[in-house]
């Protein structure tokens, strides 16, 4: 059965996935701030600025008209960046219906609150699913076998996204644990940047391998903590979005922190590109967390303090090493 739906973002991540969609017979269209773009998407068949190299079928709908896609839509895919989700969600307020089925599927926190839980807040709805899982935009897009988790405390949702989005090359689970699945998605992204520091100043593998290890341990405390289920982390939204984030060349959170392992500023970086790190933006957001949840997080901790309070790489690399010895678990 065909459906009727609007991707909020034209950026890597909502491309793929509409991508995905599209594929599946469904009636798709990408929503972006710059309406010129939209058009040059379409008349180009290449989204150039956020996934270059991908050709885009002309089945596929790009706009920047707010009205145009929501009119007779009742399902949405937010792909927004958390950076910008507060305001772009509010200029869709209204335009929306309560009753629309709903998946965010960035990763990533704001203000001490999860992505579903403001799309409910700004959307007036009563429930959004949560779609997440170790997948990079670039190969989802290239049709790579890819599996990730559709998440909601309604099963009905968790089914209907899941419905929408399975297909050969992109398998959906499904799972009630949506604290889980976005806290794993979101938390991720700042180890990766550690990760990346890590590769950015010539460790090896036995470093990555203890950062992705002990950084997991504490994907699990703070997850737990907020309510999260234990089992989740060890699932493709947890250790799986762990592992790819940590290691693979797509990642952006870890090529952010490779080159700050290797000298560049946050400033300098940002202004090199028009890409995202979700993990920049919530690393004070998850040592805020953690701290108001009495929940140790140290990698988590001396990331935050090379991205915003000038300590360099090498010393907070140090001061991890040189914690009191204690039990690993």
């Amino acid at each position: 059965m065909t459906s009727r739906i609007t991707v909020l973002g034209d950026g890597g991540w909502g491309t793929a996935l509409a991508l995905v969609l599209n594929r599946n017979g469904h009636d798709v269209t990408v929503w972006g701030i710059d309406s010129d773009y939209m058009a040059e998407v379409t008349s180009t068949g290449q989204n150039s600025r956020y996934l270059p190299g991908i050709d885009i079928p002309e089945t596929l709908k790009w706009s920047g008209d707010r009205t145009e896609v929501t009119e007779n839509t009742d399902t949405f895919v937010v792909a927004v960046p958390s950076k910008f989700y507060r305001d772009t969600l509010s200029s869709f307020s209204g335009l929306i219906s309560s009753s629309a089925s709903v998946v965010t599927v960035s990763k990533g926190l704001l203000d001490n609150q999860r992505l579903s839980e403001w799309a409910t807040d700004l959307l007036g709805l009563t429930h959004v699913a949560a779609l997440s899982g170790p997948s990079h935009a670039e190969e989802v897009a290239k049709q790579a076998p890819t599996a990730v988790t559709s998440a909601s405390t309604d099963p009905e949702l968790a089914l209907h996204f899941q419905s929408l989005f399975n297909a050969t090359r992109f398998r959906v689970y499904t799972s009630s644990d949506i604290i889980g699945v976005e806290l794993g998605g979101a938390l991720k992204n700042v180890i990766a940047i550690g990760a990346g520091i890590s590769d950015g100043l010539g460790f090896g593998d036995n470093t990555k391998a203890a950062l992705v290890t002990r950084g997991l341990a504490e994907l699990i405390r703070l997850g737990t903590a907020w309510g999260g289920q234990p089992e989740t982390f060890t699932g493709l939204s947890g250790v799986g979005d762990l592992m790819v984030t940590c290691g693979s060349q797509h990642s952006r959170n870890r090529s952010f922190g490779e080159k700050i392992g290797q000298g560049q500023t946050v400033a300098e970086i940002e202004a090199s590109t028009q890409m995202v790190a979700e993990g920049v933006f919530n690393a004070k957001t998850a040592l805020e967390l953690a701290e108001s949840l009495n929940v140790d997080v140290p990698i988590t901790r001396e990331v935050y303090r090379v991205l915003y309070e000038g300590v360099s790489p090498a010393e907070a690399m140090d001061t991890l090493m040189s914690r009191d010895p204690k039990p690993e678990n």
